[in-house]
């Protein structure tokens, strides 16, 4: 696990340097710099494979013909390696050099043989011309932008901004998506003219332009599987071993994530049976009891037998950390739980420098809420707006707003504003922050009147329009999680909360292999009647206690709603009432005082701006 950057055309090998510098903690163990006047390459190490010298990059090939730099990890490497061993000498163990043989052999095509998660740059001295390419799930982070005389990539927006070429303005269309999502989706990001490389996309750069970008990979639920249930089961059972067993290759220490939910759990049964020593397994727990399941993880580990680490995250200790974390992100994110997802990263980077993780599983098996929400939604479908918003009124009148996590005023609040638009529009308006009703009186007139997609929520159609029409409501809806809120929410949060703690995170149920699998199934074998996870927990059956398979989900929440009232009111009052050139002051008094009397829970509303100002403050936008 690494951070790259580099660039074509103008520039130097102290710009390269600057740029790599921005996000060494992505790789704090060396760094290395490749300058050549067609272009400049920059590594900065998290030496995980082969961890000699000879791994280090920007790699060579033996002809001198390619080099690269390569984030991430190839899982089917050995065999691959196996395979071009006849054909190619290799001067390392590391799967890096395995990349590089492979596009000698394959070119473009090399992306169909790789299993892993990965974002890389190879530049051929022959033709040339740069490719850049990102993993099928958009794992590792790739940003990439076009100027007058250059073309510049890095892992992460910051390292772009030290080119000097690049040009720092703000993207509005972004900053209303944002308000929407809770972050900025796949391909925009927060600066003009800086973009995100798709998941399972490559480029191809030539005279400093991208002269191709395309699809290499795509979801596809129309490879229906005819297996039986019980079969599925065991193939899966079969598919999770051998991708968690791959992902235990290591030659620095490895560990577990291991929150007490049945993911982790089961990633860590895996992890265990496939391991001759003691796992080690890490978790966090809350003074807040309505957000603390630390009991659970233990309960798992003692089951397991596994050597398990748990460390309380305090109230002080978390608002510490957002004045830790907020200046470091990259682009504003409002996901709350970035915060002990990244003190859970520093916990376990004391122990190990590898862990693996239970994301994505929710996604393939129809884990969150708003999949059995979707059971409830038929008597509101066709009801007026103008009903949806009585009945909302009627709820908050009723109902005191309360702190715990998902409580119920919140649930019905967030469950009832999904009619308030589109019905394509469902989930996000179950998921996100601000209707659009709400940014059209939180932006000034101007800069609303500015905006191409007054919604934000265009997206959402344009993701729609690329699933196939075969496909049924529930694989859309599927695709839709694939392509938004996991790739640039989850695995955004994973990414850097672990990487800011130099430590590399790998995630199983994202397994090529396992996600093919699943994507075959009919829905009833994810989700049946109101039973998420329908397969998994089957699998799980005598691995697990019961108690784990089959206790309601509570996410990785903190207790913001209280802390917006008492610990962060002053810090969120100062920053939300700074003027600036985008919002109505009346607007955001309104939403705050609402709050602040317990009126309404505007908790995701106020977070959203108080992380987006702090981010304009620290950018200097």
């Amino acid at each position: 696990m690494c951070g790259i950057a580099g660039f074509t055309g103008w520039g130097d090998e102290q710009i390269a340097r600057n740029m790599i510098q921005a996000i060494k903690y992505r790789g704090p163990d060396s760094t290395g710099v490749f300058a050549h006047s067609e272009f400049t390459f920059a590594f900065a190490r998290l030496a995980i494979i082969d961890l000699r010298p000879e791994g280090n990059q920007p790699m060579m090939s033996a002809d001198k013909r390619f080099i690269i730099v390569f984030n991430g990890e190839i899982y089917n490497y050995q065999s691959l390696r196996k395979e071009l061993e006849p054909h190619f000498s290799f001067n390392s163990l590391s799967d890096t050099e395995v990349l590089l043989n492979l596009y000698a052999r394959d070119g473009v095509n090399m992306l169909q043989s790789i299993n892993g998660m990965f974002a890389f740059a190879i530049y051929d001295f022959e033709k040339k011309e740069l490719f850049v390419a990102r993993d099928r799930m958009g794992k590792k982070p790739l940003y990439y932008t076009t100027t007058n005389n250059s073309f510049v990539f890095a892992s992460e927006l910051k390292a772009i901004l030290q080119h000097p070429s690049v040009t720092k303005k703000l993207n509005t269309e972004a900053v209303n998506q944002y308000l929407t999502f809770d972050y900025v989706p796949t391909p925009s990001s927060i600066v003009q003219n800086v973009f995100k490389l798709e998941a399972g996309q490559y480029l191809i750069a030539k005279n400093n332009q991208v002269t191709k970008k395309e699809s290499y990979w795509q979801h596809d639920f129309s490879r229906h599987n005819p297996i039986s249930f019980n079969d599925a089961v065991h193939q899966l059972d079969n598919l999770l071993n051998d991708a968690v067993k791959s992902r235990l290759m290591s030659d620095v220490p490895l560990g577990v994530f291991l929150s007490g939910g049945l993911d982790s759990s089961a990633v860590a049964y895996y992890a265990q049976k496939n391991s001759t020593q003691k796992i080690k397994t890490f978790s966090i727990g809350f003074e807040n009891k309505s957000y603390d399941e630390a009991s659970y993880a233990l309960q798992v580990s003692q089951h397991l037998s596994t050597e398990h680490y748990t460390e309380i995250l305090s109230a002080q200790r978390t608002l510490d950390l957002i004045d830790e974390i907020l200046p470091v992100l990259d682009e504003p994110f409002a996901d709350a739980s970035l915060i002990p997802t990244y003190f859970l990263s520093r916990h376990t980077r004391h122990f190990v420098t590898v862990a693996l993780g239970g994301d994505g599983s929710d996604e393939l098996m129809a884990g969150y809420p708003t999949f059995i929400s979707n059971y409830f939604k038929g008597p509101f479908a066709n009801l007026p707006k103008p009903f949806i918003r009585t009945l909302m009124s009627f709820f908050k009148g009723v109902l005191k707003a309360s702190d715990k996590n998902i409580s119920l005023d919140f649930k019905i609040s967030q469950f009832l504003r999904g009619f308030l638009e589109s019905p394509d529009h469902i989930h996000q308006l179950w998921l996100g922050s601000f209707l659009p009703e709400e940014k059209k009186a939180l932006f000034l007139p101007e800069i609303y009147s500015s905006l191409s997609d007054k919604s934000g929520l265009s997206i959402i159609d344009n993701c729609l329009k690329t699933a196939k029409g075969e496909w049924t409501d529930f694989e859309k809806t599927s695709y839709y999680y694939y392509q938004t809120y996991l790739q640039d929410d989850i695995l955004v949060k994973v990414d850097r909360a672990s990487m800011y703690n130099s430590l590399e995170v790998r995630a199983p149920f994202l397994d090529k292999n396992v996600v093919e699998f699943l994507n075959s199934l009919p829905k009833n074998y994810k989700q049946k009647g109101l039973e998420s996870k329908h397969i998994l927990k089957k699998l799980m059956e005598g691995k697990l206690p019961d108690n784990i398979i089959y206790r309601s989900k509570k996410g990785f929440g903190i207790p913001l709603s209280h802390w917006i009232r008492h610990e962060l009111k002053n810090s969120i009052q100062e920053t939300l009432f700074e003027k600036d050139d985008l919002f109505d002051k009346k607007f955001i008094e309104k939403i705050f005082s609402e709050h602040q009397s317990k009126k309404t829970n505007h908790r995701k509303l106020i977070w959203n701006l108080f992380v987006l100002k702090r981010f304009l403050s620290y950018y200097h936008f």
